[in-house]
């Protein structure tokens, strides 16, 4: 196996029904999702395994509830396989779990700041007020330069995702956003539609969530990392514990840089990537950012085996 790089999932990956069969056949898988329940003080594997739908779907369940069943998965990977990882990166949310495995921050502390992260974010902005949509099949300079053209002080709309060549995603306020689908269509992207979300993500609309966020993270140990992160806020190689801090928050007012993180792996040497957690949004992004690089996933007992088989090799 070649040079192995961990990619994390974010919001939107999450399905009920996620670690339970992780959590069924392994001690290892029960005891992250226990250490959750513990940390959180309600039952978050019962909500991952059962749901409802909607209760999952808000955002201070989804974020803990994908951080416990990424370290779930990642916990009976590192059991069953001895490897060793170049480099680590998460979408987002995902950057949580990608520091968790890292040896940044403690598992428990991680769900507990990611369910506030939640809380704050969905806070920072009253419903109705902030959207976010995906921009298909234009170039990243043309969603700027039509972001560009409407965004104000009172009218905000910024790029929030570059996920892959011709995948992005806007956020912002809504009247701006509309604009800007309608813009983006005219130019002539694939598809321009807006995303079923409760708040603006990463655009400046998020900065009252940040400021509440920093003292929480600045209340939490963060030891110097085990494996160099490539960060989501300027897709930098990071290994000190205190860059990583500030950096989470950063991440909550800026684009989540998923395709230059990914570009900088590459450069880096790094030509096998795990996804850990649950769904495979990143392995369909890693299809189109370098299709010669292995993708492999960990997010039920299925994929695990044929991942630790690929790393037995």
């Amino acid at each position: 196996m070649g040079t192995i790089g961990l990619i994390f999932p974010g919001q939107g990956s999450q399905s009920v029904g996620m670690g339970k069969d992780l959590y069924d056949a392994s001690a290892t898988a029960k005891a992250v999702f226990d250490a959750a329940n513990d940390a959180l003080g309600f039952d978050v594997a019962q909500l991952c395994f059962d749901g409802p739908e909607e209760d999952l779907k808000l955002t201070t369940n989804t974020q803990p509830a994908i951080v416990a069943t990424s370290i779930a998965a990642l916990r009976m990977l590192q059991e069953q396989v001895q490897f060793d990882a170049a480099y680590v990166a998460g979408h987002s949310l995902g950057e949580y779990s990608a520091l968790v495995c890292a040896g940044a921050i403690d598992f428990a502390d991680a769900v507990r700041t990611v369910r506030k992260r939640g809380q704050f974010m969905q806070e920072a902005v009253p419903v109705g007020v902030g959207t976010m949509a995906a921009i298909v099949g234009l170039d990243q300079t043309d969603v700027e330069a039509v972001c560009a053209d409407i965004n104000a002080d009172d009218n905000v709309v910024t790029l929030a995702n570059i996920n892959c060549p011709g995948q992005y995603v806007i956020s912002g306020h809504v009247k701006a956003v509309e604009a800007v689908i309608e813009a983006a269509k005219e130019k002539g992207a694939k598809r321009a539609i807006p995303l079923p979300v409760s708040a603006p993500f990463h655009c400046v609309l998020m900065q009252p969530a940040a400021n509440n966020l920093a003292p929480v993270l600045d209340a939490i140990t963060f030891n110097d990392l085990r494996v160099p992160l490539v960060n989501n806020a300027e897709a930098d190689i990071v290994t000190s514990g205190a860059d990583a801090r500030q950096a989470l928050v950063r991440q909550m007012y800026t684009s989540v840089r998923w395709e230059q993180s990914v570009r900088v792996m590459l450069e880096q040497g790094v030509d096998t990537f795990i996804e850990v957690g649950p769904g495979k949004v990143l392995a369909g992004l890693m299809r189109r950012i370098e299709r010669k690089a292995t993708c492999l996933s960990v997010n039920n007992l299925k994929t695990l085996e044929k991942t630790v088989q690929a790393l037995q090799g």
